[in-house]
């Protein structure tokens, strides 16, 4: 108990200064009501996390503050993005009487239980005629993915190798799962966001989130000491968030997100964000400051697939930006700026040390972890083949051999990991929300370019956003926060991309003037 309140004092202090700094920015795009109420429940829920002895007792306080707030704020979307992160995913199994368990439930869960299927509700019974109406193409590809997920039983990789039979029971378990997990994200974020204030509010509360964590996740690495753990430690006997991960001698900082690899895309999610959010923000040293702190988490953990997200984030927002000759001198400009940057012997010693085929443990550990995904790479490929279209649910027991010593199966590739277990149809719907997001934010950016630059820039960031997180999970498996941003991106570039088709610039006007006058007077 001593080494949780001593883990929630720095975690308090940390946010108390990130959320009193960053409150004349968050102002900019909402109101200060909904700001102080998000807040406080972000303080009560951490606060409660760390002194709760099990998870039960966390979420008798959480549900009821959640559905509150929820029902308060003017934006759900934008409470449950602050709030995504406010603790890790602990998977604590709900039991239930006559069978061996009903679900798991964890934070994201209670979350989309508390905030969003509310708010989905509420919509469904909204008139407003701004609002995405009927099924699009989007919703079928969501839809007939979950579908192939509910029908197609994948049997899970239990420590004793058992194998679980379907039952009707089950299939309605996923049915009910996916609904809850998914498709009410993507349907929330997508009928929500009527307005490009909305976006932006959405967008900012999620950055302010990011930058607590980043800042959690560079006090980690400098002092080797994960601020998390204990929570893990007493709710479950999952224990992955509890240990300490090293590259390179120094400690793979994964704050509040309960994976290395799932902070850092985060991060870069966020880098994406603030580089529209950033243009309404006068000042240099506020815009450096919230860049500079998102890339330093980045950097503290260790990850190369974030950090490469990241880059092509911000390389991608700069070249929708500004013209050709100039693309090419940024292009050149940065290769000479890498260039001297290995060119100082320490530093760069230090960041190679953390890349492939380097000299040293850490350099050991990469090549070891590209043999690994070579490995894999050839027998997915080998599954897919033998079963394309479909895919083959009984793959986990076939991969035995590739078991890590942490005891799981990585396939660390969502692409790989969705086209084994359901198949080249599976792939295409799980891709073609993405591609089809993707699309459509490119044809309302482009319309916008001259009359609206404004709308245009929002398009370029949620563009960078997508393109960068397709990138990213060709390095991480789909699990924790990678699952749940994929599919609110692609909501929201569908609000996006309705904005297109039924703007309503006078009303999003009047609502930012409205919003800054408020936070001038405060």
């Amino acid at each position: 108990m001593i080494t949780s309140l001593k883990e929630l004092i720095v975690v308090l202090a940390i946010a108390t200064v990130i959320f009193r700094l960053g409150r004349p920015i968050a102002l900019r795009f909402t109101d200060a009501l909904d700001y102080s109420r998000r807040r406080n429940v972000w303080f009560t829920l951490t606060a409660a996390a760390f002194i709760s002895p099990n998870f039960w007792w966390f979420a008798l306080l959480a549900a009821p503050l959640l559905v509150w707030a929820g029902r308060k704020d003017k934006n759900p979307l934008a409470l449950y993005l602050l709030l995504l992160q406010v603790i890790p995913s602990i998977p604590v199994t709900v039991p239930l009487p006559g069978f061996n368990l009903l679900f798991d439930v964890d934070n994201y869960r209670l979350l989309s239980l508390c905030i969003m299927v509310p708010a989905a509700w509420r919509l469904r019974n909204d008139k407003d005629s701004a609002r995405i109406r009927g099924m699009t193409a989007m919703d079928a590809a969501i839809l007939v993915y979950g579908v192939l997920q509910v029908a197609l039983f994948v049997v899970p990789d239990l420590p004793n190798h058992a194998i679980i039979a379907d039952s009707f029971t089950n299939q309605l378990r996923r049915a009910l799962l996916f609904f809850v997990d998914v498709y009410v994200l993507y349907y929330v974020s997508s009928r929500s966001c009527v307005s490009r204030q909305l976006i932006a509010e959405a967008q900012a509360a999620f950055c302010l989130a990011c930058v607590v964590m980043a800042s959690v996740a560079i006090f980690e690495t400098l002092r080797h000491w994960l601020l998390y753990t204990d929570i893990s430690l007493r709710w479950g006997n999952d224990l992955s968030v509890a240990i300490y991960k090293f590259r390179g001698g120094s400690l793979r900082a994964q704050a509040s997100s309960g994976n290395t690899l799932v902070l850092g895309y985060l991060l870069a999610i966020a880098l994406g964000f603030w580089e529209y959010l950033q243009s309404h923000i006068s000042g240099k040293f506020p815009r450096y400051a919230v860049a500079g702190l998102l890339l330093l988490g980045i950097l503290a953990t260790y990850s190369r697939g974030p950090l490469i997200g990241a880059i092509v984030i911000y390389v991608i927002v700069f070249s929708l930006r500004l013209r050709k000759m100039v693309r090419f001198l940024l292009v050149g400009v940065g290769a000479l700026s890498v260039a001297l940057l290995f060119s100082d012997v320490s530093l760069g010693d230090r960041i190679t040390q953390l890349l492939p085929f380097s000299k040293g443990p850490a350099g050991e550990e990469a090549s070891y972890s590209i043999s690994y995904r070579q490995r894999l790479a050839a027998r997915s490929w080998e599954l897919i083949q033998a079963h394309p279209l479909f895919g083959d649910q009984m793959a986990l027991q076939k991969m035995q051999d590739l078991r890590q010593g942490e005891g799981i199966i990585d396939l660390v590739n969502a692409y790989a990991d969705v086209t084994v277990l359901y198949g080249v149809v599976g792939l295409g719907m799980f891709v073609g929300v993405m591609l089809i997001a993707l699309a459509r934010t490119i044809r309302t950016a482009r319309m916008s370019a001259r009359n609206d630059p404004d709308l245009a820039l929002l398009g370029s960031s949620l563009i960078a956003c997508i393109l960068g997180t397709l990138v990213m999970m060709a390095t991480c498996s789909f699990i924790l926060g990678y699952e749940k941003l994929f599919y609110m991106i692609a909501g929201i570039a569908a609000a996006y991309a309705n904005l297109g088709r039924s703007p309503r610039p006078g009303a999003a006007a009047h609502r930012v003037a409205t919003v800054r006058r408020s936070s001038a007077e405060c």
